[in-house]
């Protein structure tokens, strides 16, 4: 018998811990069928609600629920790197607790498997009950990537991902403090299927992502994921440089022909105030990669386990 763990990364999901199970075991005839056995791995992140206690509760009705409990809140992609590592199956999947990530095509996702891919992703085709600004700036961000990143962002891409464990090694050789496993997944490489649905809307609790939190994790991806944004101080730096040169050659020509002293003091501030603007915004493009430097070469643990059962 192969296994198929489970990787359910959770926070403050009380309400969905259970609702998800019964919707997960759905699947036990079909893998049954095909002589593979499940795992489930719940990795509480940090949770200040009762999710430990509701896994727990399932823990005692059915050995294959597993629960590993954060010291703290350490993030998503902590927590996916810790069911990587607790994982035993031969096949790893990862899915939301909310619901949001479908177990009812996991059937359809292992048939791709059989038929010789590395791996199933899936995306979005639809944003359905999400907000308007949010899913502008969420197609804006993977445009962005899709322009100055190599690595293969796919937009509307979901961790819902069924792989096998060979793809799971590759992974899991993928030390860096700085995670991104939208990036990882793209960059390890692996012949990959994609499946598409409708955005699902979560039925119980509220969403963790606010806005802010999106935007700095799309900052996250992109520079762990791309240097454009260094390319780009350097060429604003050129590029005023050249400015400035070609501005004082206008001023000493306009005064020994015309004889007009310089003038406008307005003007010279707004053009202080732009060029200063424009260096402080690069220099915080080079602050935030050495920030990454900085926190990797710390090498702090990724996360810190409080419970492990």
């Amino acid at each position: 018998m192969k296994l198929l763990s489970a990787v359910v990364p959770c926070y403050n999901e009380e309400g969905n811990v259970t609702d998800f199970y019964m919707e997960f075991m759905k699947n036990e005839s079909f893998f049954r069928q095909k002589e593979i056995e499940l795992e489930l791995w719940y990795i509480d992140d940090g949770s200040k609600d009762k999710t430990s206690e509701e896994v727990k509760k399932l823990i005692q009705e059915d050995g294959r629920v597993h629960l590993l409990s954060f010291s703290r809140n350490f993030g998503k992609e902590a927590a996916i790197y810790a069911g990587l590592e607790k994982a035993n199956g031969d096949y790893i999947v990862f899915l939301d607790a909310d619901l949001q990530d479908p177990p009812a095509i996991l059937p359809e996702m292992y048939g791709y498997l059989e038929q010789g891919y590395d791996s199933v992703a899936t995306r979005r085709v639809t944003r359905k009950g999400e907000p308007v600004i949010r899913s502008l700036f969420a197609r804006l961000f993977y445009r962005i990537m899709k322009k100055i990143s190599d690595t293969e962002i796919v937009d509307g891409a979901r961790d819902y991902r069924l792989m096998t464990r060979q793809v799971a090694e590759a992974l899991l050789s993928l030390k860096e403090y700085n995670r991104f496993s939208k990036g990882m997944f793209g960059w390890v490489g692996y012949r990959t299927k994609w499946l598409e649905y409708d955005n699902i809307e979560r039925k119980k609790g509220e969403t963790k992502w606010s806005f802010w939190k999106l935007f700095t994790y799309s900052l996250e991806g992109i520079t762990s994921f791309s240097t454009a944004p260094l390319a780009f101080a350097a060429f604003m730096g050129v590029f005023f440089c050249l400015a400035a040169f070609a501005l004082i050659i206008f001023t000493i020509v306009r005064k020994a022909l015309f004889g007009d002293p310089t003038s406008g003091w307005p003007s010279l501030v707004c053009i202080i105030s732009l060029v200063s603007g424009v260096q402080l915004f690069c220099l915080g493009i080079v602050g935030q990669y050495l920030a990454k430097t900085y926190m990797e070469v710390k090498n702090r643990p990724i996360y810190l386990v409080k419970e492990e059962i």
